[in-house]
């Protein structure tokens, strides 16, 4: 079992499914489904990395309201640690109205709140000490704490000896790089999906972006691709990983049960397919149910997923 510190978005999600339009102005459209759950890639990590067995503290920011209850109250229920996490009265905690339609495809309205307060001090050093990892997740979605902060409490993790893993977001502002560039050359592991990737990076093929990301000294680069896998690069190594066929309800928080798997077999030694093929599964059962992770299983759960899929695969 490691210690994994995760610093990130802390959100409330509003998911109805299945929307396929929207109603005229002024007008009611009735909705099968809505429902109430605790997502951003802070949360969705931390509570999938606990489900498969590692000791997880969440750093992150939440309003002095109603929402924030919610998320610490179900942190605390996955016996994640939530001293890392601080109320602050001058946003409300951040929320997002989750669009999915009939195949589990995601449209948001984000509302980022408290999130944006999080600043570099928030990230204690006994947050950090005694950490195999430190992960920020969200990046791009915290403008207090992205690039220049983020950086600063890289630099702390590494002075511990820590691993430090990164995972973005779409970037609204469309800075992209600019934003980024700060943080790169203190990252171990960066994490992106295949259109974050390319936009930080200005290239399209993927080991031409993976490439650019190694260029600043990252020891691993993961590459999300959804349906179509994962590619992974290091100095040494190229790797495309398959994915796993599976009947998608809900896309969201399918990235960070890609990161929690990935970390947690990199945690462990494994060869870089192994992991990429922990971390597809680990997202591929997050897209069959509703909500942010409630489709994650535990180690043996994960495994026998992947033992399943391969047997049905002959």
């Amino acid at each position: 079992m490691s210690f994994v510190t995760c610093v990130g978005i802390l959100v409330a999600d509003l998911m109805g499914r299945p929307i396929n339009r929207f109603p005229e102005k002024g007008k009611l459209l009735l909705v099968p489904e809505m429902e109430l759950h605790v997502g951003g890639c802070a949360h969705n990590t931390a509570v999938d990395l606990r489900k498969l067995g590692e000791e997880v503290l969440v750093v992150g920011k939440v309003g002095d309201d109603d929402l924030g209850e919610v998320v610490i109250n179900s942190l605390k229920r996955h016996g994640v640690d939530t001293r890392g996490i601080t109320k602050d009265p001058r946003y409300h905690t951040s929320a997002t109205m989750v669009l999915l339609d009939e195949h589990g495809e995601r449209t948001f309205l984000h509302y980022p709140g408290a999130n944006q307060a999080l600043r570099a001090e928030d990230v204690k050093d006994e947050f950090l000490r005694g950490a195999k990892v430190v992960h920020v997740a969200g990046s791009f979605l915290m403008p207090g704490f992205d690039g220049e902060e983020t950086a600063k409490v890289f630099a702390r993790a590494r002075a511990f000896g820590v691993v430090t893993s990164l995972d973005t977001a779409w970037d609204d502002t469309g800075k992209w790089l600019d934003t980024i560039a700060p943080v790169l050359p203190f990252v171990d592991i960066f994490i992106a999906n295949r259109d974050e990737a390319s936009r930080i990076s200005g290239k399209d093929g993927l080991a031409d972006m993976a490439s650019f990301f190694l260029s600043f000294g990252i020891r691993v680069v993961a590459i999300k691709m959804g349906a179509e896998g994962s590619f992974i690069m290091t100095e040494k190594e190229k790797i495309l990983v398959p994915p796993f066929s599976v009947q998608a309800v809900d896309g969201t928080g399918a990235g960070d049960a890609f990161a929690a798997g990935f970390l947690y077999g990199y945690l462990r030694g494994w060869d870089l397919y192994e992991v990429g093929r922990f971390a597809n599964a680990c997202g591929a059962m997050c897209v069959t149910a509703m909500g942010a992770t409630e489709g994650v299983g535990d180690f043996v759960a994960v495994r026998r997923f992947i033992e399943e899929h391969e047997a049905r695969m002959g």
